[in-house]
Parts: C-alpha cells; structure tokens; sequence
C-alpha cells in the first residue's frame, strides 16, 4: 500500500472549498442542535423534578425512547420515516437569504431531540446535587420557584454540570457525521463523494479524523477554560457589606 504524502498535505492544509463548506456545515448543525438540546435538558429536567406525576412520565417516556434507540434510527425516522407516514415532511426554506435544505432540517432537529435527552438528565443531576439548604433559603425568603430556579439553583447547578455538558458536546460533534445517510453535505459526506472520484481512502479519512481531532481538541481547551474561569469567579471572596459609620 503506497500512501500519497503530498495529496494528504495537499488536502489537510489547502483543503476544497467543498470541504471547508462541510466543516462550516458540521459546526453549525452542532451549534444549532446544542442550543436546541439545552432547552430541551432544562425543561425536562424540571418535568422529572416536578410533583405532577403526568410531566414526569411524559419526561421519562420522551428520556426513555431517545436514549433507548440508536441516533441513526432517529435521523432516518426523522426524515424518512415521517414522510413516508404523510406526518411531517421537511421542505427546504430560506433563512436570511440562504437555501436551508430539508435534510439538513430533519438533521438538525433530530440531533437537538437527541441532545435534549442527555441534557436532561445532566440538568436533573445538577439540579439535585445543589445543597437543600439553598432551596430552604429562597422559601424563607419568599421567592417563587421560577425565580429561586434562575437566580439560586440554576447558577450553582451550572458549576456541577459545565464539564459533562463540554463531554456531551464533543460527542454531538461527533455524531454529525451520521447525518450523511440522508444527504447532507458535511464533513462526512463531503469525504465520501471525493473519495468516490480519487480512490485516495486511506489518505482522504485520515485528514476528515484530523479536521474532528482538531475540532474537539479546540472544544476541550475552551471548557477547560471556562471551568477555571468559574472556579476563581467562585473563590472570590463576597464584598463587605458591613454598614460604614458616619461621622455627624
């Protein structure tokens, strides 16, 4: 096996307008489905940590399917499986001047759904890991619960969940490559069809792994970042708010 050094140069450090289209694609569908999922997380998470019986089965029920089946599956369900049933079927549309296909639609729709899942339960795990005395506090202070949520629990909860939140993300931006199987044109797809026309397997993969490799090493700087940035704002000591004298 003779393996190309320069088109693997070639194409890791003057990639194809193509490929780089692909690695734009690939963040934003990332990007998109993590906000998506995150909304998703917080408000199951508070329907599994409600007292109404109907919300929590209807969050576990919704946590139980996306977690029990395969992303694959729910991609092609998504688009496919949901058209050929007459239910929904994803029209492509313009955002802003650009053509937003349907697939990538279904994509991004069933990659958020999925994320929503996990995020959920990594809420839930914050929300319950925060000291019971805070929540005590905020009642005997007479907040309400929608406010003691965003002003107490929520900011202490963020702290706990920050790094599985980071984990969860880089395995979304994993996951993108399967959105390939209905036709859009990420990093995956992008690869393949140059493959198709080159042959160059061995060198082509080994570039699409480096472009991941890079792209969740970037990710992981970041949220180690963030997290140390979160540790000294927490260390930092409160301001004295003892009442300052006044000569008369």
């Amino acid at each position: 096996m003779h393996f190309d050094w320069p088109y693997f140069w070639q194409q890791l450090l003057l990639p194809s307008s193509n490929f780089l289209s692909g690695l734009g694609l690939t963040v934003t569908m990332a990007v998109c489905a993590e906000v998506i999922g995150i909304i998703l997380g917080l408000l199951f998470a508070q329907m599994r940590l409600s007292r109404n019986g109907v919300l929590k089965r209807i969050a576990s029920f919704y946590i139980w399917i996306i977690r029990g089946t395969p992303l694959l599956v729910q991609i092609v369900f998504i688009y496919t499986g949901l058209a050929a049933a007459g239910i929904l079927r994803f029209q492509d549309i313009s955002v802003f001047g650009m053509l937003v296909s349907g697939s990538l639609q279904a994509g991004i729709v069933a990659l958020g759904l999925h994320e929503g899942a996990y995020m959920a339960e990594i809420f839930r795990s914050g929300i319950q890991a925060v000291d019971q005395g805070q929540f005590e506090a905020g009642k005997a202070l007479g907040m309400p619960p929608s406010m003691m949520m965003r002003y107490v629990v929520l900011p202490q909860a963020l702290r706990i969940v920050l790094l599985p939140i980071g984990n969860q993300f880089n395995i979304l931006l994993k996951n993108t490559t399967l959105v390939s199987v209905i036709g859009v044109s990420e990093m995956m797809l992008v690869t393949e069809t140059i493959n198709s026309a080159t042959f160059r397997t061995f060198e082509l993969y080994s570039v699409l792994g480096i472009y991941f490799l890079l792209l969740t090493t970037c990710w992981t700087l970041f949220m180690h970042w963030a997290e140390r940035r979160l540790e000294l704002s927490s260390r930092r000591p409160a301001p004295n708010m003892e009442p300052v004298a006044v000569q008369a």
